[in-house]
């Protein structure tokens, strides 16, 4: 027997309300972990649109809660997932390594906290602390060459 699909129109409704309001924001964070070029985001937007189907896959629990942070969630985790694949690019981030892109995204672009974005990437709090601290370092140092 085929699962039953319970997104509604309504529900598809308020997904699509989500998207439109959040899905700008979101590609930017998406940019900023491929590290690619804002005019060609290409891997940006498949990293973004695999965040979205999971998000609406779970609309139901998540509408409630705040879809944009479980959006968001999705996103990292998946650029956790495939980060080696994002290595390089040009943009401003683009020297820093996967894992010291997601704390900086996190911390300083999304002004999530040490203890939230710790819990999230599985990492003690100091280590996301030194990781933020090298990565904003890095990027101050090649904005000054």
């Amino acid at each position: 027997m085929w699962p039953v699909d319970d997104h509604g129109p309504g529900t598809y409704a308020e997904f699509e309300a989500f998207v439109a309001g959040a899905a700008g924001r979101l590609l930017h964070v998406a940019v900023l972990l491929t590290a690619e070029p804002e005019a060609e985001p290409a891997a940006a937007r498949r990293l973004l649109a695999g965040a979205l189907a999971r998000t609406y896959a779970q609309w139901r629990r998540v509408r409630r809660d705040d879809p944009y942070d479980h959006t968001r969630q999705e996103l990292c985790a998946a650029f956790a997932r495939s980060g080696w694949r994002h290595h390089g690019g040009t943009g401003l981030l683009a020297p820093l390594g996967p894992l010291e892109r997601l704390v900086l995204v996190l911390r300083v672009y999304e002004g999530v906290a040490e203890e939230v974005t710790a819990a999230q990437l599985g990492l003690p709090v100091e280590r996301v602390r030194a990781l933020c601290t090298r990565a904003v370092a890095q990027v101050r140092s090649r904005e000054a060459a």
